[in-house]
């Protein structure tokens, strides 16, 4: 990085593909997905299956078809669905959980910490009524939880959620778009989250590296009306092993999520010694508590920073094209912008 270039903090989803996966793709096997299957695009689907612990597994262009896709299985028309307050599918994936999948959401709040609801809570919302009630047919939980900083749900806790859900008569839907960077953060294995989940979203772009790409997951018969669904929403996807192969690149640096969550800890404990308000990290993302912040937004730019906002807050994203020579460059940026 040159003294002059900016500091790309607003998501890990501005990685680039670097040599190793540019050429891995440039010299996939492919075939017609449509028509026959394509053989990278079918390895890679096999082995997320394998990682996150289900029967089987579907590629999809985002992590936002990935949910709608899961949602219009999950739900009918008219359906109610309880979701923790300020999820993504509530508030960054433009309406599609009511207008493609038909479902009125009910947020539920943070009674068990940063992006958590209780089980309590999920059983008092999931009770069901007499027939001219709303039908609550799913829960739907996000790990990490985007809005809360990136915090993670441990086993334990996804457990009991997942537990009350099922006493109450509903699926389960796990929105982990970041579940690789929740399982490093708490040292367990993918699968250890999804336990007992009706199906699952998760991202190859959001700090792997790979250009773009998802993965909903669940049992064979789930895939096997998600693919249905996905060329119905227009996602007839060729020779896709092409980008099936920057995902098997991508799910082979699971183990490198740590030290982006190490350059966040290094971030927030600085941003905190220039007098910021910040929410503690778990994970990659980085929350700030600013006075002004479409002020701060602009004047980091200016400083070469590039932060995004979330949750009211000023958010900076740590990923591998960011090194810790970058973060300590930043800091020293945000400080001329802290010192006004």
């Amino acid at each position: 990085m040159n003294a002059t270039q900016a500091i790309d903090l607003r998501s890990d989803t501005v990685t680039k593909p670097d040599a190793e996966m540019r050429a891995a793709m440039a010299s996939a096997e492919v075939g017609d997905d449509v028509l026959d299957g394509d053989p990278t695009m079918r390895e890679l689907e096999e082995r997320a299956a394998q990682l996150l612990g289900t029967e089987a597994a579907l590629w999809v262009p985002t992590g936002c078809m990935g949910n709608t896709i899961a949602l219009m299985l999950h739900l009918q028309r008219g359906d109610r669905f309880l979701v923790p307050r300020a999820a993504h599918v509530l508030d960054n994936e433009l309406g599609t959980a009511a207008w493609l999948a038909g479902g009125m959401p009910e947020p539920l709040a943070w009674d068990a910490g940063p992006g958590q609801p209780s089980p309590e809570a999920v059983t008092a919302a999931g009770a069901q009524g007499p027939y001219y009630r709303l039908r609550t047919p799913l829960l739907c939980l996000e790990n990490t939880h985007n809005a809360a900083g990136g915090a993670v749900t441990a086993p334990a806790e996804h457990a009991r959620l997942v537990e009350a859900a099922n006493a109450a008569g509903l699926k389960v839907h796990l929105d982990g778009a970041r579940i690789w960077n929740a399982a490093a953060a708490l040292g367990v294995k993918p699968a250890e989250l999804t336990a007992g989940v009706d199906s699952v979203q998760a991202c190859l772009s959001k700090g792997l590296g790979a250009p773009v790409g998802s993965v909903v997951a669940g049992p064979q018969g789930f895939v096997d009306e998600a693919r249905r669904v996905r060329k119905m929403l227009g996602g007839g996807v060729r020779q896709g092993g092409v980008l099936a192969a920057a995902g098997l690149v991508a799910l082979g640096r699971l183990d490198r999520l740590n030290e982006d969550h190490e350059a966040a800890r290094e971030l927030a404990d600085g941003l905190a010694e220039l007098g910021l308000r910040v929410r503690g990290p778990q994970t990659n993302i980085v929350l700030a508590e600013v006075d002004d912040l479409q002020s701060w937004l602009t004047r980091l730019r200016a400083a070469g920073v590039l932060a995004s906002s979330m949750d009211g807050c000023v958010r900076f994203v740590t990923h591998r094209d960011v090194s810790r020579a970058d973060i300590g460059a930043a800091l020293r940026r945000t400080a001329g912008v802290a010192q006004g």
